[in-house]
């Protein structure tokens, strides 16, 4: 086997000149000031570091850990833990850690850190977002406490945005399952439940000169427009899922400003466990019956676009046109595949959703009124954000509204959407036995050829139009707003919307 890394892959981005902002002597530490306060949109329902439970937990994680790599502000992956890293010939892929990196605790990041977080995802109790590609690594090497090797049993091309995600962090050694000790720019330093978790800055961050701010207070603002309020009136320096309706008024008021980027989408999901989401006949026929234009309007005030077919944006080198209308309005085509599927009547159902977000109340409301045109009538579920997470995790809906954007800017990024072996988890369907789609995913990830890749995306994007794992409705644009005070911070582009809180370690207050 070959140890020489491939020259394509082999890179030591975190010295790339430019990529990583620096103040002052190399060894000098900043002095840190301000407490920026940022409103969250949630309390986390979880602070268990390895497992997806949206958005506002994910911000978090970001304030307080770091992962093997990450992005910079043009959406470029980057090293963070991890100072080099590449892939061999033989697929194995090796990362070299920073020699700086350090615990919150003092301790410095080592190899064996990083093997143990890896079995730890990958333990079969394990509730990690990322447990099955991690058990795809059969064996991880350390040739010094500095280095690790990763066996992979397939090719797995995606290794870079896998341990570029949020919900991908490196932990010490032996910790809890919460695991609130990171390598991040901020420590924990204290929390009231429900209503705000205490950060300071951590004076052994690997970046010198970061962080520039003493430390954060995150308040969870669940009502969206006492998030709003809580901004214009001062109490809040920077605020994250800026509604839409407030959108307007925060871009016109010059003492604020709007960050929005275009990334995120809303789709339904369903539980084949729940008759007649079983048949794709059934999914199909809601995927014809619901005007997107309506629900760009209702939910988003106009600030997005139409999505009838599988999230892939029409800027990627994977794009498939002739898909782009798949699932367009069409009523009387819908109610042909109802009738075909033997409900020519329509049936009744419950829709979860939540009262938390006004989009996710809104985009159900739309699709209950669409629905009902032909004969589907439909019962809205609008829990609290942590019980909808609950439900969806627990299989306990018959269909469900998601939003949520991809987990890179990569066609797999969406695999934890479609991939429906993959255990129930409240961001996709449930229960749909659909063994293609997982297939094609696992040649796409295996396969380094962009060209082949286009091939097996293009496949699989076809047959998803026709089972319908999920059915797309809208994109949406995704902001965050905050005072003219606040420096530093950037809504990262596209898909990479939510890894945003990666430039806290940036961000400064004046």
């Amino acid at each position: 086997m070959s140890l020489a890394l491939t020259r394509r892959r082999f890179m030591a981005t975190a010295a790339a000149a430019g990529t990583i902002p620096f103040i002052g002597a190399p060894t000098a530490r900043a002095q840190a000031t301000g407490i920026l306060t940022f409103g969250l949109s949630s309390y986390p329902p979880s602070f268990a570091a390895l497992q997806s439970t949206g958005t506002a937990a994910g911000t978090v994680k970001l304030m307080i850990h770091r992962g093997l790599l990450g992005y910079d502000k043009a959406g470029q992956l980057r090293g963070e833990l991890a100072e080099e890293w590449g892939v061999d010939d033989a697929g194995v892929w090796t990362f070299k850690l920073r020699d700086n990196a350090v615990w919150h605790d003092g301790r410095p990041v080592t190899a064996a850190d990083i093997k143990w977080t890896i079995e730890s995802g990958a333990a079969p109790d394990s509730a990690a977002a990322y447990k099955t590609p991690l058990q795809l690594i059969e064996k991880i090497e350390m040739p010094d406490d500095k280095t690790v090797k990763l066996t992979f049993s397939e090719p797995f091309a995606t290794a870079e945005t896998l341990f570029a995600h949020y919900n991908m962090p490196m932990l010490p050694e032996g910790s809890d399952d919460e695991g609130l000790v990171g390598a991040g720019p901020f420590k924990l330093a204290g929390r009231e439940r429900g209503v705000s978790i205490d950060l300071v800055a951590s004076e052994n961050y690997y970046r010198p000169g970061l962080p520039r701010l003493a430390g954060i207070k995150a308040v969870a603002y669940a009502d969206e427009n006492l998030r709003v309020a809580a901004l214009e009136a001062g109490d809040v320096d920077l605020i994250e899922y800026v509604p839409w309706p407030a959108m307007g008024a925060i871009d016109d008021n010059p003492s604020l400003t709007l960050d929005v980027v275009e990334g995120p989408f809303m789709y339904l999901t369903f539980n084949g466990a729940r008759k007649p989401f079983d048949n794709k006949l059934v999914r199909q026929a809601i995927a014809h019956a619901i005007k997107r234009e309506d629900v760009v309007d209702a939910a988003f005030f106009g600030r997005g676009a139409g999505l009838a077919h599988l999230p892939i944006s029409d800027a990627s080198p994977f794009y498939n046109p002739q898909y782009a209308d798949a699932w367009a309005y069409d009523p009387e085509k819908a109610k042909a595949l109802l009738a075909e599927a033997g409900h020519p009547d329509g049936f009744d159902c419950t829709l979860l959703s939540t009262a938390q977000y006004g989009m996710h109340t809104s985009t159900a409301e739309i699709a209950q009124a669409y629905l009902s045109m032909i004969g589907i009538n439909v019962t809205l579920d609008l829990p609290d954000w942590a019980t909808r997470v609950q439900k969806g995790n627990a299989g306990d809906f018959d269909f469900a509204v998601m939003g949520t954007s991809a987990d890179s800017n990569d066609p797999d990024g969406i695999a934890r959407l479609i991939d429906t072996s993959l255990p129930t988890s409240f961001v996709r369907s449930a229960n749909l036995d659909l063994p293609d789609i997982p297939k094609l995913l696992a040649e796409g990830r295996a396969t380094f050829d962009s060209e082949a890749r286009k091939e097996v995306y293009e496949k699989l994007e076809g047959i998803a139009m026709d089972e319908v794992p999920l059915v797309g409705l809208c994109w949406r644009a995704q902001g965050y707003a905050f005072h003219d005070g606040v420096s530093g911070f950037k809504n990262l582009p596209g898909q990479l919307t939510f890894y945003s809180g990666l430039t806290l370690e940036e961000t400064a207050l004046s």
